[in-house]
Protein backbone atom coordinates (compact mmCIF):
# COMPACT_ATOMS: atom_id res chain seq x y z
CA UNK A 1 0.00 0.00 0.00
CA UNK A 2 0.98 3.55 -1.17
CA UNK A 3 1.36 5.96 1.91
CA UNK A 4 1.37 9.46 2.52
CA UNK A 5 2.51 10.29 6.50
CA UNK A 6 2.77 13.73 7.87
CA UNK A 7 3.80 14.49 11.50
CA UNK A 8 6.45 16.10 13.77
CA UNK A 9 9.55 16.05 13.82
CA UNK A 10 11.17 13.89 16.23
CA UNK A 11 8.52 11.45 16.03
CA UNK A 12 9.79 8.44 14.30
CA UNK A 13 9.21 8.28 10.57
CA UNK A 14 12.48 7.51 9.57
CA UNK A 15 11.91 4.30 11.98
CA UNK A 16 8.55 3.78 10.45
CA UNK A 17 10.07 3.33 6.68
CA UNK A 18 12.97 1.91 8.09
CA UNK A 19 11.51 -0.96 9.68
CA UNK A 20 8.95 -1.49 7.38
CA UNK A 21 10.99 -1.94 4.08
CA UNK A 22 13.37 -3.88 6.19
CA UNK A 23 10.72 -6.41 6.99
CA UNK A 24 9.36 -6.85 3.82
CA UNK A 25 12.92 -6.97 1.95
CA UNK A 26 14.23 -10.48 0.49
CA UNK A 27 17.90 -10.01 -0.22
CA UNK A 28 19.07 -10.70 -3.87
CA UNK A 29 22.48 -10.28 -5.48
CA UNK A 30 22.88 -7.56 -7.94
CA UNK A 31 19.21 -6.09 -7.25
CA UNK A 32 18.30 -2.95 -5.43
CA UNK A 33 14.86 -3.49 -3.85
CA UNK A 34 14.42 0.12 -1.88
CA UNK A 35 15.67 3.53 -3.10
CA UNK A 36 14.97 6.48 -0.64
CA UNK A 37 15.43 9.51 -1.76
CA UNK A 38 16.07 13.01 0.08
CA UNK A 39 17.26 16.39 -0.30
CA UNK A 40 20.24 16.58 1.32
CA UNK A 41 22.97 15.05 1.48
CA UNK A 42 23.14 15.09 5.82
CA UNK A 43 20.10 14.06 5.55
CA UNK A 44 20.79 11.18 3.21
CA UNK A 45 23.92 10.06 5.60
CA UNK A 46 21.88 9.92 8.47
CA UNK A 47 19.23 7.70 6.92
CA UNK A 48 21.51 4.80 5.38
CA UNK A 49 23.07 5.08 9.07
CA UNK A 50 19.54 4.01 10.93
CA UNK A 51 19.34 1.43 8.06
CA UNK A 52 22.35 0.37 9.07
CA UNK A 53 21.66 0.02 12.90
CA UNK A 54 18.51 -1.45 12.34
CA UNK A 55 19.65 -4.17 10.00
CA UNK A 56 22.64 -5.21 12.41
CA UNK A 57 21.25 -8.43 12.85
CA UNK A 58 20.71 -8.86 8.64
CA UNK A 59 24.23 -9.61 7.87
CA UNK A 60 23.68 -10.40 4.31
CA UNK A 61 21.32 -7.25 3.97
CA UNK A 62 23.80 -4.37 2.23
CA UNK A 63 22.82 -0.26 2.39
CA UNK A 64 24.61 2.40 0.70
CA UNK A 65 24.16 5.70 0.65
CA UNK A 66 25.57 8.66 -3.06
CA UNK A 67 25.33 11.86 -2.76
CA UNK A 68 27.12 14.93 -4.78
CA UNK A 69 30.27 16.34 -3.32
CA UNK A 70 32.04 12.87 -3.58
CA UNK A 71 33.93 11.69 -6.91
CA UNK A 72 31.49 9.62 -9.04
CA UNK A 73 33.77 7.07 -10.00
CA UNK A 74 34.19 5.66 -6.64
CA UNK A 75 30.41 5.13 -6.12
CA UNK A 76 30.53 3.60 -9.98
CA UNK A 77 32.73 1.41 -8.44
CA UNK A 78 30.88 0.23 -5.11
CA UNK A 79 27.88 -0.61 -7.67
CA UNK A 80 30.07 -2.85 -9.85
CA UNK A 81 31.96 -4.24 -7.12
CA UNK A 82 28.82 -4.68 -4.30
CA UNK A 83 25.83 -3.85 -5.36
CA UNK A 84 23.32 -3.14 -2.53
CA UNK A 85 19.99 -3.81 -1.77
CA UNK A 86 19.10 -0.70 -0.15
CA UNK A 87 20.04 2.80 -1.60
CA UNK A 88 19.85 6.22 -0.07
CA UNK A 89 21.02 9.49 -1.86
CA UNK A 90 20.22 12.50 -3.18
CA UNK A 91 18.03 13.07 -6.93
CA UNK A 92 20.57 14.40 -8.44
CA UNK A 93 23.56 12.29 -7.91
CA UNK A 94 21.13 8.81 -7.93
CA UNK A 95 19.99 10.22 -11.28
CA UNK A 96 23.56 10.48 -12.93
CA UNK A 97 24.12 7.19 -11.95
CA UNK A 98 20.82 5.73 -13.16
CA UNK A 99 21.66 7.84 -16.54
CA UNK A 100 24.89 6.02 -17.09
CA UNK A 101 23.74 2.29 -16.53
CA UNK A 102 25.68 2.03 -13.13
CA UNK A 103 22.56 2.08 -10.63
CA UNK A 104 19.95 -1.11 -11.57
CA UNK A 105 16.40 -0.27 -11.00
CA UNK A 106 14.50 -2.43 -12.42
CA UNK A 107 13.84 -4.32 -9.22
CA UNK A 108 12.60 -1.39 -7.18
CA UNK A 109 9.80 -2.61 -4.91
CA UNK A 110 10.45 0.41 -2.42
CA UNK A 111 10.09 4.12 -3.32
CA UNK A 112 10.41 6.37 -0.53
CA UNK A 113 10.34 10.02 -0.21
CA UNK A 114 12.04 11.48 3.18
CA UNK A 115 10.80 15.23 3.46
CA UNK A 116 9.13 14.89 0.15
CA UNK A 117 7.64 18.27 0.30
CA UNK A 118 10.95 19.75 -0.08
CA UNK A 119 12.12 18.13 -3.18
CA UNK A 120 8.61 18.18 -5.14
CA UNK A 121 8.46 22.11 -4.11
CA UNK A 122 11.93 22.55 -5.87
CA UNK A 123 11.10 22.19 -9.84
CA UNK A 124 14.57 20.83 -10.91
CA UNK A 125 14.48 18.35 -7.99
CA UNK A 126 10.78 17.66 -8.97
CA UNK A 127 12.41 16.77 -12.45
CA UNK A 128 14.80 14.74 -11.09
CA UNK A 129 12.62 12.63 -8.91
CA UNK A 130 10.53 12.32 -11.49
CA UNK A 131 12.83 10.77 -14.06
CA UNK A 132 14.16 8.33 -11.78
CA UNK A 133 10.42 7.48 -10.66
CA UNK A 134 9.98 6.53 -14.44
CA UNK A 135 13.24 4.10 -14.58
CA UNK A 136 11.64 1.75 -11.67
CA UNK A 137 8.91 -0.56 -12.00
CA UNK A 138 5.49 0.30 -12.14
CA UNK A 139 4.40 -2.13 -9.35
CA UNK A 140 6.17 -0.90 -6.33
CA UNK A 141 4.87 0.31 -3.06
CA UNK A 142 5.73 4.57 -2.65
CA UNK A 143 5.95 6.07 0.86
CA UNK A 144 6.40 9.73 1.09
CA UNK A 145 6.79 11.49 4.68
CA UNK A 146 7.36 15.37 5.63
CA UNK A 147 6.86 17.25 8.98
CA UNK A 148 5.39 19.96 6.90
CA UNK A 149 3.00 18.61 4.01
CA UNK A 150 0.66 22.27 2.66
CA UNK A 151 -2.26 21.71 0.69
CA UNK A 152 -0.73 22.42 -2.25
CA UNK A 153 1.81 19.65 -2.42
CA UNK A 154 -0.46 16.98 -1.21
CA UNK A 155 -1.82 16.81 -4.93
CA UNK A 156 1.55 16.56 -6.33
CA UNK A 157 2.87 13.61 -4.48
CA UNK A 158 -0.27 12.07 -5.15
CA UNK A 159 0.36 12.12 -8.56
CA UNK A 160 3.28 9.08 -7.53
CA UNK A 161 0.71 6.72 -6.04
CA UNK A 162 -1.93 4.61 -5.98
CA UNK A 163 -5.19 5.00 -3.82
CA UNK A 164 -2.13 5.88 -0.90
CA UNK A 165 -3.01 5.65 2.63
CA UNK A 166 -2.73 9.77 3.89
CA UNK A 167 -1.83 10.48 7.53
CA UNK A 168 -2.10 14.16 8.08
CA UNK A 169 -2.03 16.19 11.25
CA UNK A 170 -3.94 19.26 10.18
CA UNK A 171 -3.92 21.47 13.35
CA UNK A 172 0.04 23.51 13.40
CA UNK A 173 -0.49 23.41 16.75
CA UNK A 174 -0.30 19.47 16.77
CA UNK A 175 3.13 19.61 14.70
CA UNK A 176 4.63 20.74 18.08
CA UNK A 177 6.92 18.32 20.53
CA UNK A 178 5.63 18.31 23.46
CA UNK A 179 7.97 20.13 25.93
CA UNK A 180 8.92 22.25 23.26
CA UNK A 181 8.43 26.24 23.61
CA UNK A 182 8.25 28.99 20.77
CA UNK A 183 9.06 32.28 20.59
CA UNK A 184 9.29 34.67 17.73
CA UNK A 185 10.08 38.41 17.61
CA UNK A 186 9.35 40.91 14.67
CA UNK A 187 12.25 42.99 13.76
CA UNK A 188 13.52 44.96 11.37
CA UNK A 189 16.44 43.60 9.32
CA UNK A 190 18.75 45.94 10.48
CA UNK A 191 17.85 45.37 13.98
CA UNK A 192 18.31 41.05 13.83
CA UNK A 193 22.33 41.12 14.63
CA UNK A 194 21.72 43.13 17.95
CA UNK A 195 19.02 41.62 19.08
CA UNK A 196 20.61 38.08 18.53
CA UNK A 197 23.78 38.73 20.33
CA UNK A 198 21.60 40.00 23.32
CA UNK A 199 19.49 36.73 23.50
CA UNK A 200 22.97 34.66 23.15
CA UNK A 201 24.42 36.62 26.06
CA UNK A 202 21.32 36.11 28.36
CA UNK A 203 20.56 32.48 27.22
CA UNK A 204 21.88 29.91 29.61
CA UNK A 205 22.58 27.32 26.45
CA UNK A 206 25.13 24.13 26.05
CA UNK A 207 24.59 24.44 22.03
CA UNK A 208 22.23 26.63 19.53
CA UNK A 209 21.33 26.27 15.73
CA UNK A 210 20.65 29.23 13.95
CA UNK A 211 18.93 28.75 10.80
CA UNK A 212 19.78 31.61 8.13
CA UNK A 213 18.22 31.52 4.16
CA UNK A 214 21.21 32.13 2.41
CA UNK A 215 24.89 31.13 1.91
CA UNK A 216 26.12 34.46 2.05
CA UNK A 217 23.92 34.84 5.60
CA UNK A 218 25.60 32.14 6.98
CA UNK A 219 28.77 33.61 6.61
CA UNK A 220 28.20 36.62 7.68
CA UNK A 221 26.57 35.71 11.01
CA UNK A 222 29.09 33.50 11.36
CA UNK A 223 31.82 35.87 11.02
CA UNK A 224 30.18 37.88 13.04
CA UNK A 225 29.50 35.33 15.74
CA UNK A 226 32.96 34.68 15.64
CA UNK A 227 33.96 38.12 16.22
CA UNK A 228 31.61 38.29 19.20
CA UNK A 229 33.75 35.84 20.93
CA UNK A 230 30.88 33.24 20.52
CA UNK A 231 32.50 30.07 19.52
CA UNK A 232 30.44 29.60 16.70
CA UNK A 233 30.77 27.20 13.13
CA UNK A 234 28.87 27.13 10.01
CA UNK A 235 27.76 24.90 7.32
CA UNK A 236 26.06 25.50 3.72
CA UNK A 237 26.04 24.33 0.56
CA UNK A 238 28.68 26.10 -0.92
CA UNK A 239 30.89 23.99 1.22
CA UNK A 240 32.83 20.95 -0.47
CA UNK A 241 31.56 17.60 0.91
CA UNK A 242 34.92 17.16 2.87
CA UNK A 243 34.48 20.71 4.40
CA UNK A 244 30.92 19.51 5.00
CA UNK A 245 31.88 16.58 6.88
CA UNK A 246 34.75 17.20 8.99
CA UNK A 247 32.51 20.22 10.24
CA UNK A 248 29.34 18.20 10.41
Amino acid sequence: MDVICQAKSGMGKTAVFVLSTLQQIDPVAGQVAALVLCHTRELAYQICHEFERFSKYLPELRVAVFYGGVHIKNHKDLLKNECPHIVVGTPGRILALARDKDLPLKNVRHFILDECDKMLESLDMRRDVQEIFKMTPHDKQVMMFSATLSKEIRPVCKRFMQDPMEIYVDDEAKLTLHGLVQHYIKLSEAEKNRKLNDLLDALDFNQVVIFVKSVSRAAELNKLLCECNFPSICIHSGMTQEERSVIY
